[in-house]
């Protein structure tokens, strides 16, 4: 029995890097029903709850993740060599059963989004455990649809600012898949498609049973200044007014809890409560989905799943650099969509319905077959000899390490 060991944000919850789970252990559950398959994600309680069922062999820890959270300081080079010197040396009460276990795992795997960038940069941490744990066992270290912008970058000794240290441990991966252009380029490594591809047709298949209103909204109150957010809010509250004017019907969609509240909170004087649609109801029951729909929002795995069910909509910019980024990539690939800078104000036009997203709808299955085929590459259906866990020339791997500890500290008490 081999054991597979998943790095991924998810359990937040927030709704696209549950889908990106979700569907990877589906593939397992397909591909290898037998295996060991580890989650170390954020929040374990809540993920053992979203995934109940999906994969038998499934455990969930946060291994990873506190090792990051406990480093003494939040400068991603200094994560980066308490992370890889726990994961190396051990010795760590609090962490070692579980740095144990990622040790003899043969597979590590960081699963796709956009976590491992510059706005959260003790995630780099992430990298340089896994690189670590590679480096003592030869596990085969991979990483799909993921997204690196804006790149992450720490201070150097000489005061400057670097995203190199980071970027050189991505060369150690045995195999890498980023989703958007800047990410391939930072990587040096060809474009490809968001995990989500992956989970797409079940994800359809839900929402476009259920149903929705004509007009749908969901907007973030989270990555964006109060300003910012009062001044969508303003002009998403005058579009929706209008549609309730002409008597479209609307629903409101919430894609992390919490987050996504405040701005419908603002328009409920527009949105009737039982329109309001909880992420709760859309885990379970998918995303009320229409093709001849229109969507305003200004999250990015709505923008897909809409799109990919054809329906038309605006994304609406929240932080330069890092959501411009994503959605371009479903425009890119014909989701037909208009994008609306973070910085516009004024009203939001509802365009008269056309088949805007046909490409991408048109397209989606054989993007979808694609992603099936890197995740089949990676885990064959068959039973085969054990995994090839020769990976990468150690020295290599150490190469790449020793430019992480260089900087070790020793671990806060």
């Amino acid at each position: 029995m081999s054991s597979t060991y998943l790095i991924s944000p998810a359990g937040h919850p927030n709704y696209g890097d549950e889908l990106i789970a979700a569907a990877w252990l589906r593939h397992l559950a397909t591909s290898r029903p037998e295996d060991e398959v580890w989650l170390d994600c954020p929040n374990p309680g809540l993920a053992t709850e979203l995934f109940h069922g999906i994969h038998p062999g499934l455990r969930v820890t946060n291994t990873l993740w506190r090792a990051c959270w406990e480093a003494p300081s939040d400068d991603p080079a200094v994560v980066m060599a308490h992370v890889a010197g726990l994961v190396t040396h051990l010795g760590s009460p609090a962490f070692d059963l579980g740095l144990e276990r990622l040790r003899q795992v043969d597979t590590l795997h960081f699963l796709g989004g956009g976590y491992l960038n510059d706005l959260w940069p003790i995630h780099a941490g992430l990298v340089a455990g896994a690189v670590a744990a590679k480096a003592l066992s030869g596990a085969r270290l991979v990483g799909t649809g993921l997204s690196l912008v804006p790149i992450l970058r720490s201070s150097a000794d000489d005061g400057a600012s670097s995203g190199a240290p980071f970027l050189d441990l991505l060369q150690t991966f045995d195999h890498l898949s980023v989703r958007d252009e800047p990410s391939a380029q930072a990587a040096g490594t060809t474009l490809g498609l968001d995990d989500a591809f992956l989970g797409v047709e079940e994800q359809l298949t839900r929402g476009l049973a259920r149903g929705g209103a004509d007009l749908m909204v969901c907007l973030q109150s989270d990555l964006q200044t109060p300003e910012h957010r009062a001044r969508v809010i303003e002009s998403v509250e005058r579009t929706v007014s209008r549609a309730r004017d002409e008597g479209r019907t609307i629903q409101y969609v919430e894609a992390i809890p919490g987050i996504d509240r405040p701005a419908y909170d603002a328009l409920s004087h527009l949105i009737d409560p039982d329109c309001f649609v909880p992420f709760i109801s859309v885990w379970r029951e998918g995303i009320p989905l229409r093709p001849d729909q229109t969507w305003l929002t200004t999250r990015f795995h709505l923008h897909f799943l809409a799109a990919a069910a054809g329906a038309s909509g605006t994304a609406i910019g929240v932080r330069d650099g890092f959501y411009d980024i994503k959605h371009q990539s479903l425009i890119a690939l014909g989701s037909g969509w208009t994008y609306r800078d973070s910085s516009a104000g004024g009203d939001i036009a509802l365009p008269d319905h056309a088949p805007a997203a046909a490409r991408f709808t048109s397209e989606r299955r054989t993007r979808a077959d694609s992603k099936r085929r890197e995740a089949d590459a990676l885990y064959p259906v068959r039973p085969g000899p054990s995994p090839d866990r020769r990976g990468l020339a150690p020295s290599r791997i150490a190469q790449s390490l020793r430019g992480v500890m260089a900087r070790d500290r020793p671990a806060a008490s």
